[in-house]
């Protein structure tokens, strides 16, 4: 019989109501528990929610010797703080992005999950989606020929003043929060790190980067550009312009069931679609293979930490008015 993994929710987070329904579709997976900082908060989404078991505490939840599995949605800068915790209680981690905020931190990260044989994997949800794969195949073929330029946006609006991603000490501001999500795409799809940045920023009055602009130059001469924001409406997208042809992912982040990708070679258009489950479907049986069958998680810890490390040369660049190279 197929062993079934228990997962117990860190923090009753919004997020959460992306994987509450896949881990109740999946035959591999099972939501069991709850924390909050309160027992009445939690007794009360346990309730809304129809979760079995709900503690007043983190470290309740950790203590769980049913657990196996943590999904960690707190703030950033708490992310590296209870995956370390949750390693060392014994359960396996998926923790929403940023990982961590400092490459100290994922260093923390990766000597625990090793020194208890855990898996941990960063929340990059589109990675194990089909849509992913498709681009990748793509990319990797000569339907585009060599890529040349990489452009990408991830902003959305939320200024609400209770919203953590508001404040520094929080690891709060767009970079972190959406801005991950190009710097990460680029990355996998080009199956390459940069090796030079300059970043801009727009700083609110919160003290965070409301807005970001950043460039990127990967080996090759290969040109990435990209924005993201806190402050302006919704808007995603990735393209990748090679010397034959040009590839649009209009919803790359979070691709859905049924998707679009758009193949553009002199002036005319071709439309691929794609199929495949719901996006965070595909992130639960991702983490259920590489627990159960010891296979590499969609997003490794050293994937992460170089998405960090560009992360803070972005930073320092926009700190410092001057490139930063890698």
């Amino acid at each position: 019989m197929t062993r079934v993994l228990r997962w117990g929710l860190l923090g009753t987070a919004d997020i959460n109501k992306a994987l509450i329904p896949p881990l109740r579709l999946s035959k591999r997976n099972k939501l069991l528990a709850v924390a909050s900082r309160s027992q009445s908060k939690a007794d009360a989404y346990a309730r809304e929610k129809k979760i079995k078991r709900a503690y007043g505490s983190y470290e309740a939840l950790l203590a769980d010797p049913d657990i196996d599995v943590i999904y960690n949605p707190l703030p950033n800068a708490l992310h590296a703080e209870w995956t370390i915790k949750a390693v060392e209680a014994g359960k396996h981690v998926l923790c929403e992005k940023p990982l961590a905020l400092s490459l100290a931190e994922v260093d923390a990260i990766e000597a625990a999950a090793r020194r208890w044989n855990k898996v941990v994997s960063e929340a990059f949800v589109y990675r194990s989606h089909p849509q992913a794969l498709k681009v990748k195949q793509l990319i990797d073929s000569v339907e585009l020929g060599r890529i040349k330029f990489v452009r990408g946006s991830f902003t959305y609006p939320d200024t609400s003043p209770e919203n953590y991603r508001l404040k520094p000490e929080m690891g709060g501001g767009g970079l972190w929060d959406v801005g991950c999500y190009p710097i990460n795409y680029m990355r996998t799809m080009l199956a390459m790190e940069p090796v030079e940045v300059f970043g801009w920023q727009v700083i609110g009055p919160t003290g965070v980067d409301e807005t970001f602009v950043a460039q990127m130059r990967f080996p090759g001469e290969v040109h990435a550009q990209f924005d993201c924001s806190m402050v302006v409406p919704y808007h995603v997208f990735m393209e990748f312009v090679g010397d034959e042809a040009t590839l649009i992912i209009p919803n790359p982040f979070i691709p859905g069931p049924n998707r679009s990708l758009y193949l553009v070679r002199n002036g005319k258009n071709k439309t691929i679609y794609v199929k495949g489950p719901d996006t965070y479907i595909s992130e639960v049986e991702n983490i259920a293979d590489a627990i159960l069958l010891g296979q590499p998680p969609a997003v490794s810890l050293a994937d992460s930490r170089n998405n960090i490390a560009a992360i803070l040369a972005l930073f320092e660049s926009a700190k410092t008015g001057q490139p930063v190279r890698l």
